[in-house]
């Protein structure tokens, strides 16, 4: 598996963030409110994921004492780099979907209900961001380290 590039987390933002905004320049009035309750989900993974990263990391570098004597279960780091990488692109394309929506409303935010999705959109991106950030953690933490002593031999 190849490191996430940041390339593509960008086209993965700007892609969806322009259709959205195409989309809902004929639809957007037949849309309901935007719910606030991705905020707290993006950020209750984004937590979940970052204490797996360092738990990872702390084990794959025997931190601590207790950890050193149990090996690190390699298709466990496999799948939390996965898991990582995977987090990373969805969160991103969600922020993108969010950023149409508020480039969308961006214009009008005298309207209560333009002004409610602009924050709500907005609160969404940003916690999505978050949550791709904790995926790049993640994934960054699952890998190993490079071993000096290797060269020596």
């Amino acid at each position: 598996m190849r490191a996430t590039r940041p390339a593509v987390l960008l086209a993965l933002v700007a892609v969806p963030a322009l259709v959205v905004w195409a989309v809902l320049r004929g639809f957007y009035s037949q849309l309901p409110p935007l719910p606030w309750t991705a905020v707290p989900t993006f950020l209750l993974l984004a937590i979940g994921e970052v204490f797996a990263g360092f738990s990872t990391r702390n084990k794959i570098l025997h931190k601590s004492a207790a950890e050193a004597a149990r090996p690190v279960d390699p298709l466990s780091v496999a799948r939390l780099a996965v898991l990582g990488k995977a987090s990373a692109h969805a969160a991103a394309a969600l922020a993108g979907v969010f950023l149409g929506f508020v480039l969308f409303v961006a214009g009008d935010l005298d309207k209560p209900t333009l002004r409610h999705d602009f924050f709500v959109s907005g609160a969404t991106a940003l916690s999505a961001f978050v949550l791709a950030g904790a995926g790049l953690f993640l994934e960054w933490c699952c890998r190993i380290p490079k071993d000096d002593n290797s060269d020596k031999d």
